[in-house]
């Protein structure tokens, strides 16, 4: 029997919650540019959409590969919080390159820079979740940070849409606005979080040695190849703005498709990560699969705003109930003193898959339509859903799947 939700939430540590209002704070921050950018850049700059692919694909794919080397210096110093803050505070500092963007490589710069920030961050900041909260409430914790997260992405948006009908579509005054968030975001990190102290009596070799990384057990890597798949299944939410904008939506009003999406994305993550606490771990995501697949099909087929917001709704329940979910998977099934570099090697491989997934995606749109990369993403639900149930081992379940 699961503990009411007031109780749960009492038991998550209050450094969760920082850590989630300043994961809020930059999303803010981020989606007020990124819910814009890629209309600014296919009407503004002149760029097409495989350049937006790629430099979506580029970008995240950069944050994912930057973690593996975050994680695992943080395991090397027995200290998170100041790698946080150095990526918070590089991301804060490339924002006014959007503003002050005029070409195309001026756009790839600050997207680089800027998710060089989050790849330093994420790992670290991350491995203080599973640091700081109980194994009994890990899920619910990393639902909780995620929600915030979330909130922030759809708060962004939101602002967005009011600025551009407020200022007749000035793309570079919103993303001016957009720097102040961020600026206090790394304030909140650097003064309203306090590290748990960690062991540091032994000697801390190198973490990304293949003698360490042999140590990382079965299920764990068994997780790195469903988290590749899931990536290759959704590709970046760039697509998403660039199907909405084929719908006829006035350009100011098109970030609200990130606004619906986050906000079902919010509203779900708490309550799937304290779900994940209590069920069947490939269960839950293979149910998540099945909401892509169907968030896939309907924004192939329909052109409609009905259809382009129920297919957004869709990508967004999907994102609550699979996000959280990978994370709490990596910390049961890695050691602690291995688990920053745990979630960068996770973020390697869902990295470079991402980059495959958003190139591959704008391939396909510039050929042959929209419709052919949302099918495509389809098909990579199909593949996912495959090896979700492809079982590691000698026919025997690994433990983080268990019924609880």
């Amino acid at each position: 029997m699961t503990q009411p939700t007031s109780s749960t939430l009492r038991q998550i540590p209050a450094g969760v919650w920082v850590l989630g209002f300043v994961s809020m704070l930059m999303d803010i921050s981020s989606e007020m540019i990124h819910s814009l950018l890629p209309m600014f850049m296919v009407t503004s700059l002149g760029t097409s959409v495989l350049a937006v692919g790629l430099v979506e694909g580029l970008a995240e794919s950069t944050a994912l590969i930057v973690k593996v080397f975050s994680g695992s210096l943080s395991d090397y110093l027995g200290k998170r919080k100041g790698l946080a803050v150095a990526g918070y505070a590089l991301g804060a500092v490339s924002k006014p390159l959007f503003a002050m963007a005029t070409s195309f490589g001026a756009v790839v710069t600050g997207r680089l820079l800027d998710r060089v920030g989050k790849g330093v961050r994420g790992a670290p900041r991350d491995a203080m979740v599973a640091d700081l909260a109980p194994k009994h409430v890990r899920g619910a914790a990393f639902g909780l940070r995620q929600s915030l997260d979330t909130v922030g992405a759809f708060i962004g948006p939101l602002v967005a849409v009011g600025l551009m009908l407020l200022w007749a579509n000035d793309f570079r005054a919103v993303f001016w606005v957009a720097t102040v968030p961020a600026f206090l975001a790394v304030a909140l990190l650097l003064f309203g979080l306090h590290e748990p102290k960690r062991d540091r009596s032994q000697a801390r070799p190198n973490p990304i040695r293949r003698e360490n990384l042999k140590t990382l057990p079965g299920a764990y890597w068994w997780v790195v190849g469903v988290g590749a798949v899931f990536t290759l299944a959704r590709f970046s939410e760039a697509f998403l703005v660039l199907r909405a904008q084929q719908t006829g939506i006035p350009a100011a009003l098109v970030p609200l498709v990130m606004v619906a999406m986050s906000m079902v994305y919010a509203a779900s993550a708490y309550p799937f990560g304290k779900l994940a606490d209590a069920m069947n771990h490939r269960r839950l995501l293979g149910v998540g699969l099945v909401v892509l697949l169907a968030a896939d099909l309907v924004l192939a087929s329909g052109m409609s705003w009905i259809a382009l917001f129920s297919g957004v709704a869709l990508w967004g329940v999907h994102m609550g109930m699979t996000q959280g979910l990978l994370a709490t998977m990596v910390a049961d099934t890695s050691p602690e003193d291995l688990r920053g570099t745990a979630y960068g090697m996770f973020n390697l491989v869902s990295g470079l898959a991402m980059l495959f997934a958003s190139t591959f995606a704008g391939v396909l749109w510039d050929a042959f339509g929209a419709a052919s990369t949302f099918y495509a993403g389809a098909g990579f639900c199909l593949a996912a859903l495959f090896v979700l149930g492809w079982q590691p081992g000698h026919g025997s379940e690994p433990a983080y799947t268990r019924e609880r």
